[in-house]
């Protein structure tokens, strides 16, 4: 719980000189005690804990003043003395970014963060959630997200996409703050100039390749580590986590009711406890670029352990693929990666662990890469199969989902095969071009 006299002490600390004498002067003022000599004395240790004013950090200077031996044994004696601390004025402790290393928007204060969205501060407040209200609150009127799940063989995938105000928010976060930071060279999902065919090509024609899983990756990532992602861009605490609350989402209780079957019992239980913790929603425009930097940790290790076996690694998004043309261990390899992902905070799904040799068809983010990268020859089949079937009985009898943009989902995938396989996906074009639409 927090102390507001401490809290009120460090606002104080923080609106004027970084002195003992203006240090100690504010504190007295702040708590209407003029001749409060241990003041004084938590102000000497301030100035030495902090040689310069933590404005960025007002959090870690409160969190020293209410450790303080000093000012503990002032509050003691004032309790017992039947007059208890109290705030008796309150500054406005502004605080300031840090070290502003690439050159994000400065956001200071909460208010300047609210201007920067085009919201007023109680709605910001509104829209970051920091308290969670909005989990507890039944019907979905109120909610910023709208939810649907997603029935697997494995346990059930929850999309969260936020309403359109949240939404534009998010993508002012994402274009003007997150589009500056670079993710990992091996990342290629959700990197502009990356993909899977770029994270392909660095597995093709390999001795051996071993594809990896990790379990829930978005859910996986915490507020806190988002939070910290902010706070490494410079900004200061507050700033720091009305942000990650803008980026981030605790699943409401009657969306977590209704999550379908299918899948162990152990990871629908992992799933149900990482979506009721804040964390980064699937569906929301900020989450793949601060999955992928909160995963550079990761990544990092990652690639050094791929060095350190003579082998290759890309990532993209939850899919880890690490290949050698010398050949690996997989089982070694195996208990290599567990650790590493266990240590980042990570899970891996072991079911879905996969080993390939170059005798057998090796598939790399749903692409063949044995020779060259290239799209599965079922998959070629089977669009061809509806492209011409578009032709002969009309493209309403081959839209079996209902897919309300069913020729653009279409055009869509005849782009993908021409981006892998040009004179394939030219065929493709051919056929689609002859669709009466």
């Amino acid at each position: 719980m927090s102390d507001p006299v401490a809290a009120a002490l460090a606002a104080a600390f923080l609106d004027g000189p970084w002195t003992v004498d203006g240090l100690s002067e504010r504190g007295r003022w702040a708590v209407g005690r003029p001749r409060a000599r241990w003041l004084s004395t938590l102000a000497a240790a301030v100035t030495l804990q902090f040689s310069r004013p933590p404005a960025d950090a007002p959090r870690a200077l409160q969190g020293f003043v209410a450790a303080s031996t000093v000012y503990g044994k002032a509050r003691a004696a004032a309790a017992k003395q039947g007059n208890p601390l109290r705030v008796v004025h309150l500054a406005t402790g502004t605080t300031r970014m840090g070290r502003n290393r690439f050159g994000v928007p400065t956001l200071d204060t909460v208010a300047d963060l609210a201007e920067f969205l085009d919201v007023t501060v109680p709605e910001l407040d509104w829209f970051a959630d920091v308290r969670r209200y909005q989990m507890r609150v039944p019907g979905s009127a109120v909610h910023h997200y709208r939810s649907t799940w997603v029935p697997k063989q494995a346990a059930p995938r929850l999309l969260e996409a936020p309403k359109p105000r949240l939404k534009s928010m998010q993508r002012r976060v994402l274009h003007s703050v997150l589009d500056r930071i670079p993710p990992h060279p091996n990342a290629h999902g959700f990197v502009p100039g990356r993909s899977a065919l770029t994270g392909s090509w660095d597995h093709v024609q390999a001795r051996t390749v071993v594809r990896f899983d990790l379990e829930s990756f978005f859910a996986s990532i915490s507020a806190g580590r988002v939070y910290g992602v902010f706070r490494h861009l410079g900004y200061a605490q507050p700033v720091a986590h009305v942000l990650a609350g803008v980026c981030t989402h605790v699943t409401p209780l009657q969306v977590l009711r209704a999550m379908p079957d299918g899948g162990p019992a152990d990871a629908r239980f992992r799933l149900r406890r990482r979506l009721s913790a804040a964390h980064l929603p699937q569906g929301a425009p900020t989450s793949p670029a601060l999955a992928n930097l909160c995963a550079l940790g990761l990544d990092r290790r990652l690639d050094g352990l791929a060095r350190a076996m003579v082998a290759t690694v890309t990532r993209y998004a939850d899919d880890l693929t690490f290949s050698s043309t010398f050949g690996l261990d997989p089982g070694a390899l195996q208990r290599a990666v567990g650790r590493i992902v266990t240590d980042e905070g990570f899970s891996l799904n072991a079911s879905k662990t996969r080993v390939r040799g170059a005798g057998s068809r090796q598939l790399v983010t749903g692409l063949v890469v044995n020779d060259h990268p290239n799209v599965p020859r079922e998959q070629f089949d089977r669009l061809k199969a509806v492209l011409y079937n578009c032709v002969v009985h009309g493209p309403a009898t081959q839209n079996r989902s209902g897919h309300p943009q069913f020729r653009a989902h279409l055009e869509g995938r005849v782009a993908r095969v021409e981006d892998v396989n040009p004179a394939k996906g030219q065929r493709l074009r051919r056929v689609f071009q002859q669709i009466a639409w």
